[in-house]
C-alpha cells in the first residue's frame, strides 16, 4: 500500500467505526470511542508527516497545550467550568485521562487545514477560524460525550439552547484553547508547502460534526446539539461553496 494511501485509509476506518457508535452500547460503545480517538488522532499525525514532515511536531505541541489547559481545567474550574472524568477513560497524567490528548489531536489538525484553505493569506483569520472550527466540532462532542458518562459538569447551566448538559463556559473556554492552540499549530506548519493533499482529514471532520449531528438526531436522542452542528456547519460551508464559485470563475476558458 502506497503511503499517500495511508491517511484514506484510516478515514475509511474512522468513519466506519464513528458509524457504528450509536449502534453499540455499554462496553462495546467504549471501545468504539477509544477506537474513533486513536484512529483520528493517528489520522492526524500520519497526515502532517506525510504532508509537511510534522508529525512528531504537531503530536508534541498539541499534547502538551492539551495536558496543560485541562489540568488546569480541573484543578481551577478556568476556561470551561468544573468538571470531572470518570474512570472509565484509563490511565492519566495530571489527572487528565491520557486519551484527551489524543482528542484534541484528533479536532486539532483537520480544523487548522479547513482554516487554512478557507484563509490561505491572513494569519489572524485563519487562526480565528481554525479556533472557531475547534469549538464548534466539540459543541457536537462534549453532549455525546456527557451522555456516555466520560465526563460530568458541576453546573451544567447556562448552556446553549437545546444542550442541557454542558455549560457555556465550555464553549468559551474551547475557543481561549483554540485561539492558543492553532497560534501554536500556525506558527509550526504554516509556512510549509504541503506535499500531499488535505482531502482525507477534511473529509473526517466534515463525517464527525456532520455525521455527528445526523447521529444524534436519529439514535443518540441528542436533538439540540443536533440543530447547534449544523447552524454552526453553515457558514463554513458557505465560505467554501463561495471559494468554489469564485476558483470556477477565475478558471481561464478554454
Amino acid at each position: 500500500m502506497s503511503s499517500r494511501a495511508l491517511p484514506w485509509v484510516l478515514t475509511g476506518l474512522l468513519l466506519a467505526t464513528a458509524i457504528a457508535y450509536p449502534l453499540t452500547g455499554g462496553g462495546a460503545r467504549d471501545v468504539v470511542s477509544w477506537t474513533i480517538v486513536l484512529l483520528g488522532s493517528a489520522l492526524s499525525v500520519v497526515h502532517a508527516s506525510l504532508s509537511r514532515r510534522l508529525g512528531l511536531a504537531v503530536l508534541g505541541t498539541v499534547a502538551v497545550l492539551a495536558v496543560v489547559f485541562e489540568a488546569v481545567g480541573l484543578a481551577t474550574g478556568f476556561p470551561y467550568g468544573s468538571y470531572t472524568y470518570s474512570d472509565t477513560l484509563g490511565p492519566t497524567l495530571l489527572g487528565v485521562p491520557f486519551l484527551v490528548p489524543l482528542a484534541w489531536l484528533m479536532m486539532a489538525w483537520p480544523s487548522w487545514l479547513l482554516a487554512r484553505r478557507l484563509v490561505p493569506g491572513h494569519r489572524v483569520g485563519r487562526i480565528a477560524v481554525a479556533a472557531y472550527v475547534f469549538a464548534a466540532w466539540d459543541v457536537v462532542l462534549d453532549p455525546q460525550l456527557v451522555q456516555a458518562g466520560y465526563w460530568t459538569w458541576a453546573h451544567p447551566s447556562p448552556g446553549l439552547p437545546g444542550i442541557g448538559t454542558v455549560p457555556l463556559t465550555n464553549l468559551a473556554g474551547w475557543l481561549l484553547a483554540g485561539l492558543v492552540l492553532m497560534t501554536a499549530l500556525d506558527l509550526l506548519a504554516a509556512r510549509r508547502t504541503p506535499t500531499a493533499p488535505d482531502h482525507a482529514p477534511l473529509v473526517a471532520l466534515a463525517w464527525m460534526v456532520l455525521g455527528g449531528a445526523l447521529a444524534h438526531a436519529g439514535w443518540l436522542g441528542l436533538p439540540g446539539s443536533a440543530v447547534w452542528g449544523v447552524v454552526l456547519a453553515v457558514p463554513v460551508l458557505a465560505a467554501l461553496a463561495r471559494q468554489h464559485r469564485h476558483r470556477q470563475h477565475a478558471a481561464p476558458v478554454p
